[in-house]
């Protein structure tokens, strides 16, 4: 049964991105089949991918704008292996065509309709604002992934988010539930990431991911070289961490292996 999961923080630089790359690899190596779409006009996903966003031919745009299909728009990563829906700056024109569009906020989700059944997981990168593209990729998820710091503002970010998804479920997209909480750029020794992971098991539960992503150098070169950094250096600190968060994330729903997918 493939799970649609869009991962969303409306707190700009909390590893968004790097977990939709990661985890979407991570995902391949351990045989899933998995989709990554690029909902962020900033196309760091699509570049993270190894993809030149100022060279698509198509892109989210068309997509949302139904001048292509799903199909035609995606492309194949390599070597991370999984397929990907780009995007770049064009995602803005598709936002302001949409502005008065009749059911303009279920473009993704119907999009995705023709090709759902074709993958294990479907990972949306969502800008980090509430407009239209992250309500479209609200809409089109069966649940929410969000990444944060182990801090204080993050706590009231949170909140905030908390209060959106809400909105969307009791508007457009009753189905949406929470998907997890991961803790990105840990750091054990200092007190604070400590206290703060405290409160998000006392109030999250088991909805807060066991898996942590630390702070490591060779995740954060990995962007620049278009490529996951499993693919970068698979003994890396950084890539392992995704590799047992996929491995939670799989356990939690007991998805079964696929024969296509590749391990790395």
């Amino acid at each position: 049964m493939t799970r649609v999961i869009a991962v969303t923080n409306q707190k700009g630089g909390v590893g968004k991105t790097t977990t939709c790359v990661n985890l979407a690899a991570s995902l391949v190596a351990i045989k899933r089949r998995v989709l990554l779409v690029d909902m962020d006009p900033q196309g760091n996903a699509t570049m993270g991918s190894g993809v030149d966003k100022n060279a698509l031919e198509l892109s989210g745009y068309d997509l949302l704008t139904k001048r292509a299909t799903a199909a035609e728009v995606m492309v194949k990563t390599d070597p991370a292996g999984f397929d990907l829906l780009p995007g770049n700056g064009d995602l803005t024109a598709a936002e302001v065509e949409l502005m008065n569009e009749i059911g303009r906020e279920h473009r993704l989700r119907l999009a995705l309709s023709d090709v759902r059944d074709n993958y294990d997981y479907i990972l949306i990168d969502c800008p980090p604002s509430l407009n239209l593209l992250t309500v479209n990729s609200l809409s089109a998820a069966d649940s929410v992934l969000i990444p944060m710091q182990c801090e204080y503002y993050a706590l009231e970010g949170l909140a905030a988010l908390m209060n959106t998804v809400e909105q969307i479920k009791e508007t457009v997209n009753p189905q949406l539930e929470m998907e997890g909480i991961l803790r990105t750029m840990y750091d054990p020794r200092n007190s604070l990431t400590l206290d703060v992971s405290g409160q998000l098991r006392e109030y999250f539960g088991d909805k807060v991911y066991r898996a942590v992503i630390p702070r490591n150098v060779r995740l954060a070169e990995a962007p620049s070289y278009g490529m996951p950094a499993l693919n970068y250096d698979k003994a890396s600190k950084g890539a392992i961490a995704y590799l047992a968060m996929a491995g939670e994330m799989v356990r939690r729903h007991g998805t079964k292996k696929t024969s296509s997918a590749v391990a790395v």
